[in-house]
C-alpha cells in the first residue's frame, strides 16, 4: 500500500510538473474546450423539446409532454420521406465522387518535384475552402444563369440555354461537383500531412526496381494512408444525413424541391420559417441518432473486414 502511495504520488509530481513546463499550452488548449462545452454540450438540454408541445411562453420545462407525437408525425408524412430519399442520394454521390478527390489530389500533388511549384498548387486549391457558401452561391447562380457565361459558350456553340439551376436533371450533379471543388485542397492537407512522412527509401528502393510513379503511389503511397483514409472514412459515413445546408440553401429554389430538399433544409423551413421549434428538433435529433448508430456499424464492419483497429 505504500509502494502504490508512493508510486502514485509520483506520477501525481511527474503531470504537474508536465502541466506547469506546459502550461500555456494547456492554456490554449482550454479556449476550444470551453467554446466546446457551452456550445455544443449545454444546448443539448434542449433536445427534450423534441419530446414536448413546446410552448415559448411556457418556457421547455413548462411545455407538456407529446407522447412522441413528433416523431410519430415525421415519419407519417409524404413529404418527410421524400426529404430523407433526397439526402441519402445526394450524400451518397458526395461520398462516392467527393471522398477519394483529395486523395487523388495529395497523391498528384505529392508526385510534384518542384518546391514552389507545389507550394502554389497548394495554395490555389485550398482557397475556395475560405469562401462562405453565401459569396460562392451567388457566383454559381451567375455562372449558370440562363445569361449566364457556360449558356453564352452554349449557344454560341450551336446549342440551347439550359435551365441548369432550375432543372432537377441538372441541379444535383452541379451540387456535387461544386462541392468537391470547395472542399477537395482544404480535404487533401490531412493526406499530404501523411504522406510527407512516408520514408523516402522506400521511394528510392523502387526507383532501382524500375516502379512508375503509379506503381510507387499504389503500393507505396496509398498503403501509407490507408489507416487514416479508413478512419475518415467511418467520420464521413456518421455524416451520412448531413448532405450540406449552406451550399443547398444557397442554390437550390422551389423548382427542384423534388430533388435537392434535404433533411437540412426541410428543418429550417419547419423550425425557422414555420416557428414549429420542437418538431425541427425531432427531425435533428433523428439525424444525429442515425448518424451515431452508422459510425458504431461503419467501425465495427471495418474491425471485422481490415487489420485495423478502427476509431475504438
Amino acid at each position: 500500500m505504500i509502494k502504490f502511495g508512493v508510486r502514485t504520488d509520483s506520477i501525481w509530481r511527474d503531470n504537474l510538473g508536465r502541466i506547469k513546463k506546459l502550461r500555456f499550452l494547456y492554456l490554449l488548449l482550454l479556449i476550444p474546450v470551453v467554446h466546446v462545452f457551452i456550445f455544443n454540450y449545454i444546448p443539448m438540454y434542449g433536445v427534450i423539446i423534441a419530446f414536448k408541445d413546446f410552448n415559448i411562453s411556457k418556457g421547455i420545462i413548462g411545455s407538456e409532454w407529446n407522447d412522441f407525437m413528433h416523431f410519430r408525425v415525421m415519419f407519417s408524412m409524404p413529404g418527410f420521406l421524400r426529404v430523407l430519399k433526397n439526402t441519402l442520394i445526394i450524400s451518397f454521390l458526395r461520398i462516392l465522387f467527393g471522398f477519394p478527390a483529395p486523395i487523388i489530389l495529395a497523391l498528384l500533388i505529392n508526385e510534384i518535384k518542384n518546391t514552389k511549384y507545389k507550394k502554389i498548387v497548394q495554395s490555389v486549391s485550398y482557397l475556395p475552402n475560405f469562401m462562405a457558401w453565401t459569396v460562392l452561391g451567388g457566383i454559381f447562380i451567375a455562372l449558370f444563369s440562363i445569361t449566364g457565361p457556360i449558356n453564352y459558350i452554349i449557344t454560341l456553340l450551336g446549342g440551347e440555354s439550359i435551365y441548369f439551376l432550375t432543372s432537377t436533371i441538372y441541379f444535383v450533379p452541379i451540387l456535387v461537383l461544386t462541392g468537391i471543388w470547395q472542399s477537395i485542397g482544404y480535404s487533401s492537407i490531412i493526406y499530404l500531412a501523411a504522406l510527407s512522412s512516408v520514408n523516402m527509401d522506400l521511394y528510392d528502393s523502387a526507383d532501382v526496381d524500375g516502379a512508375s510513379r503509379l506503381r510507387k503511389a499504389l503500393s507505396i503511397s496509398l498503403p501509407a494512408i490507408a489507416p487514416l483514409t479508413l478512419i475518415l472514412f467511418i467520420l464521413t459515413i456518421s455524416g451520412i444525413l448531413s448532405a450540406g445546408f449552406d451550399q443547398i440553401y444557397n442554390l437550390y429554389n422551389p423548382m427542384v424541391y423534388p430533388v435537392a430538399d434535404v433533411i437540412d433544409t426541410y428543418v429550417y423551413r419547419a423550425g425557422i420559417e414555420e416557428l414549429r421549434y420542437d418538431f425541427s428538433t425531432a427531425v435533428g435529433l433523428f439525424k444525429n441518432i442515425v448518424g451515431v448508430i452508422l459510425i458504431i456499424l461503419t467501425n465495427m464492419f471495418a474491425k471485422r473486414v481490415t487489420d485495423s483497429e478502427g476509431i475504438w
